[in-house]
């Protein structure tokens, strides 16, 4: 029985949090039943929200650089299964966007994760998913380099502008994180 569907059509027409949002909903979600690896990110921005393409951005496409995975398999569903932390765009802040909303991921994530298969890999991208995934005390260096303790987990920087700096000052994540990073990923979707 395919439960993908009607849950995708159950989270298109989610309005929990509308009179909070400065724009209208639109999560932006993918997901398949077959999705070996799933990446847990921030909220979409605001092209994101304009597109409703999921990591429609510079952002999306150094993940896909770090996880060593082109567009097409990217944007596959029955591959990769992409769940926010909060499904629509929270608007702006000084300084970047607003944290995602806290209604979304404990609303959602458990029934989206229940459909996907038990071997999977995740990706916690942020403080906001490593918080409630991998919650721990530190730095992000620090978070990153200790990781979550399992091997199906990776935890990870968010992948905007500012990572490029975070990565200067951090070598090891280049020369030792991605490259086991790119091996998961292709263990899992081949």
């Amino acid at each position: 029985m395919d439960h993908v569907g009607p849950l995708l059509d159950e989270i298109a027409a989610c309005r929990v949090c509308a009179e909070k949002l400065a724009h209208p909903p639109r999560p932006v979600v993918q997901l398949g039943a077959g999705a070996r690896v799933v990446l847990i990110g921030q909220a979409p921005g605001r092209k994101v929200h304009d597109s409703g393409v999921p990591w429609d951005d510079d952002s999306g496409r150094r993940l896909r650089d770090w996880m060593g995975i082109d567009e097409a398999d990217f944007y596959d569903p029955g591959k990769v299964a992409m769940l926010p932390m909060g499904f629509c765009y929270p608007g702006k802040a000084s300084g970047g966007d607003m944290p995602p909303r806290p209604e979304c991921a404990p609303l959602w994530h458990a029934r989206a994760l229940e459909v996907l298969p038990p071997d999977r890999l995740t990706l916690l991208i942020g403080t906001y998913a490593h918080a409630r995934y991998a919650p721990g005390k530190g730095k992000l260096a620090e978070r990153v380099r200790r990781g979550s303790g399992s091997p199906d987990v990776f935890v990870l920087p968010h992948p905007a502008w500012r990572s490029v700096l975070w990565m200067r000052d951090n070598p090891w994540f280049e020369a030792d994180i991605l490259p086991e990073l790119r091996a998961a990923v292709a263990a899992r979707i081949g």
